[in-house]
């Protein structure tokens, strides 16, 4: 397992990205075009604001300072907590990250079920029956499915399920089970596509070593060697990669939010930056660096905890 020591510098790595990240977001936002003072005085509507009233109001939010100055009096705020004040909704940001989070956790969770019921069972078994019918199946969906986009995917789901059939509701908007199926079902297919062909790899690349041969030798049975040899071995090299499709996955995935209007983080992403709203945009972007983070130090605790090798090089 990861020493003392090991994990604080990974802290203090952690600690150092995320300054790193918010000085060149804070920057990037500040670069990019728009006015916040103006669309938060005028909206999208043709309002004309008077040059008095923009200035006053950029004077009471501090932007009328130098870009330093700005950057470390958020950065204290932060540092306390305070992420500043949505020009969008009209509250907190921090209050807005954890209002939407639990939406985004649970399509985050249910994807990942769907796609491990699917990938795993599907990756194993076309790994054992390879070059058979079920096989080239296999393989020849998982292609379809690592081809197909993400949106153009969503959409087809909401023109047969929602159009056509009438099972479930086309306009989401809110948290419920009707409209968590089909953002999940679209998430999940794409990364069951993905992570089939990646089960059949790691097994297909266990069942050729060495180790394998031995235990036919040794006249033990297929069953036996597949379930307590080859698939522990195999799986240790998914977890690094499922951990980071699920830390993509809590950071927002903003495309399929947006077009089954499910409001969690990618949705409030997209919509942040529409807005101009830029001391969101910086919150939010901050929160998906940290869950990338936070997950790939898990991920790595985990992965020295569950191989024996691992542990055996740190005695």
């Amino acid at each position: 397992m990861l020493t003392k020591k090991q994990l604080l510098s990974r802290i203090v790595q952690i600690i150092v990205v995320l300054l790193g990240i918010s000085f060149i977001t804070f920057a990037l936002v500040m670069l990019s075009p728009g006015d916040p003072v103006r669309q938060m005085l005028a909206g999208n509507e043709d309002i004309i604001v008077s040059q008095a009233e923009i200035d006053a109001l950029r004077h009471e939010l501090g932007l009328d300072k130098p870009f330093i100055f700005q950057y470390l009096d958020w950065l204290g705020r932060a540092l306390q907590g305070d992420f500043g004040f949505s020009y969008m909704v009209k509250r907190p940001v921090m209050d807005e990250l954890l209002q939407t989070l639990p939406a985004t956790v649970l399509l985050a969770l249910a994807s990942s079920v769907f796609m491990l019921a699917v990938a795993i069972p599907a990756g194993i078994y076309s790994a054992v029956k390879r070059n058979s019918v079920f096989d080239y199946v296999v393989r020849g969906l998982t292609f379809v499915g690592v081809s197909i986009p993400n949106f153009w995917m969503g959409l087809m789901l909401l023109w047969i399920f929602g159009l056509k059939l009438r099972l479930l509701p086309i306009v989401g908007g809110r948290v419920s089970l009707e409209n968590l199926i089909l953002p999940a079902l679209t998430l999940g297919f794409v990364m069951a596509a993905k992570y089939t062909r990646q089960v059949r790899a790691a097994v297909l690349e266990e069942l050729n070593q060495d180790y394998v041969v031995g235990a036919r030798a040794r006249g033990m049975s297929e069953s036996y060697i597949l379930w307590k040899e080859v698939l522990p071995n195999a799986m240790l090299p998914l977890i690094t990669l499922f951990g980071l499709s699920f830390g993509s996955l809590l950071g927002g995935a903003a495309v399929v939010e947006i077009v089954f209007s499910w409001p969690g983080l990618g949705y409030l992403a997209v919509q942040s930056i529409i807005y101009r709203d830029f001391q969101l945009v910086q919150g939010i972007v901050l929160w998906i660096a940290l869950m990338y983070m936070v997950i790939n130090l898990i991920v790595d605790i985990s992965y020295n905890h569950l191989d024996p090798r691992l542990r055996k090089a740190g005695r």
